[in-house]
């Protein structure tokens, strides 16, 4: 790239803060997220280090702008495929096998940004509540399918409630909607615990932890994900795998 141009870019679409996050997340998968630094994207693009502060002061602001591009994209590919799903008169549990397929194609297609925001947590760096929002997207397509589900009646009551005290957070109950009633009470205990194996499989997945286990990692994940709404009474039917 040539030295000036980050500085003479005029197109509305590809903006200078476009083309060092492009730089930038080329370089999550060069370097890794905790190597990353304006002066490294910098050298990659071929412009001065001036250029990049002038757009992103320190590495902390573009790690977050990163943060929340990778959030939003994947978030956005769920909401998509449960769209699609949900418009075709999907059950919750196809809608469920739909969006959990859509944020695996996603996590395959950008191993660097998808390691930024579920690996190792970068060293120095902590995330902003300018985060949230976007990291919200996920948990609340997946919250979106259970309500749907509970409303519909295609959900199985749990055999074992969780023991004790309710052991949500205010904006857990807010996400999902409110409260559920009895014998769903813990419904949204058990999403999270849906949520946490979607991501841990992912993770798994991407850092090729299956890959010698099983013969068809993609057959693996869609019955991964049906075992695991088992947990919340929610059944996913079986369905050729098209990946």
């Amino acid at each position: 790239m040539d030295v000036s141009a980050i500085s003479s870019i005029e197109d509305d679409d590809i903006t200078p803060a476009v083309v060092i996050k492009d730089i930038a997340r080329q370089q999550l998968v060069e370097l890794g997220a905790a190597a990353l630094s304006l002066d490294t994207v910098a050298r990659a693009g071929g412009f001065p280090l001036a250029d990049v502060e002038a757009v992103f002061p320190h590495r902390d602001a573009l790690l977050t702008a990163l943060v929340i591009d990778a959030y939003d994209a994947s978030g956005e590919a769920m909401e998509q495929a449960d769209g699609t799903a949900t418009k075709a008169g999907a059950s919750g549990g196809a809608r469920l096998l739909a969006v959990t397929r859509a944020l695996r194609r996603w996590s395959f297609d950008n191993p660097g940004e998808f390691t930024l925001i579920y690996g190792s947590p970068v060293p120095g760096y902590h995330a902003p509540q300018d985060t949230v929002p976007s990291a919200s997207r996920t948990p609340a397509v997946l919250a979106g399918i259970v309500r749907a589900a509970l409303e519909a009646g295609e959900l199985t009551p749990p055999r074992r409630p969780v023991p004790g005290p309710p052991l949500l957070l205010p904006e857990a109950l807010q996400l999902f909607g409110g409260a559920p009633q009895a014998p769903f009470s813990d419904i949204v205990e058990r999403g999270i615990v849906l949520w946490s194996n979607l991501i841990g499989l992912l993770v798994f997945q991407v850092f090729s932890r299956t890959h010698d286990s099983v013969r068809d990692e993609a057959a693996f994940f869609d019955y991964a994900i049906a075992v695991a709404a088992e947990s919340i009474g929610l059944e996913v039917p079986p369905a050729e795998h098209t990946d």
